[in-house]
């Protein structure tokens, strides 16, 4: 087994769980009220009675999803605070393991898991190739990959998220992924918040003060129309 890096040195700095794991929690709850990023995993592959990684687990929100059919889940997250959250989150479930690590150093032996899943952690396209080598490395044959990424070509967010990253160029992503032999499923998820306030506060860690003023004058309501790309490659 790889020796696990003990701090976030190294990884490229998250500007929304970072530093605001609390808000972000309400971010998880309000994504995909129809679990349809989870059917389009399905569609593809399974994780039950199997090895389940996943990457950039940060407080480990969908760890004890992974846990309630896998054999083993292992959580890999390179933020300290990040990953203590998500080992007391999943401290009563004996079939997870929380690591520190990156992706493109994942402490774990070769060819040691079915299933990866990695969303909104580091795979944004051009750039990501070591983690791509890694996941060659730790995913076994017969085994699948997931990358769940935004879609920034479509959707309100799409647009608020050309907006707030115009050095993002999603048609420079979607061929990244092409090419390294990824596949698309194009997943229409949205936002269901609770609260005006919850949402809010959502739209102010994840952009800048004057686009979030701009979004939240120009938008109502507690619902928000969100696309994401799930890549996927079976090894």
């Amino acid at each position: 087994m790889r020796a696990g890096r003990a701090s976030s040195r190294g990884a490229i700095p998250s500007p929304n769980i970072w530093h605001h794991p609390a808000t972000y929690e309400l971010e998880n709850r309000a994504a995909d009220p129809q679990e349809r990023i989870l059917e389009a995993m399905r569609s593809v592959s399974d994780w039950s009675g199997r090895d389940v990684l996943d990457l950039g687990c940060g407080t480990g929100f969908h760890l004890p999803t992974w846990a309630g059919t896998a054999r083993r889940v292992v959580g890999v997250e390179p933020h300290p605070d990040l990953a203590a959250l998500a080992r007391r989150r999943t401290r009563a479930l004996a079939n997870v393991t929380v690591l520190p690590g990156l992706s493109e150093d994942i402490p774990l032996p070769d060819a040691s898991v079915d299933v990866a899943h990695a969303r909104w952690a580091y795979f944004f396209g051009p750039g990501c190739e070591p983690g791509l080598r890694e996941l060659d490395r730790v995913v076994r044959h017969g085994g699948t990959a997931f990358v769940i990424d935004n879609d920034a070509r479509r959707s309100t967010f799409g647009a608020w998220f050309r907006r707030g990253y115009p050095m993002v160029d999603p048609e420079a992503v979607e061929r990244f992924w092409s090419t390294h032999g990824w596949t698309r499923i194009e997943v229409d998820m949205g936002w269901a918040f609770a609260s005006r306030g919850d949402l809010e506060s959502v739209v102010r860690i994840e952009f800048s003060r004057a686009v979030a003023d701009e979004i939240l004058a120009g938008h109502d309501g507690l619902e928000v129309d969100y696309a994401v790309n799930v890549w996927w490659r079976h090894f």
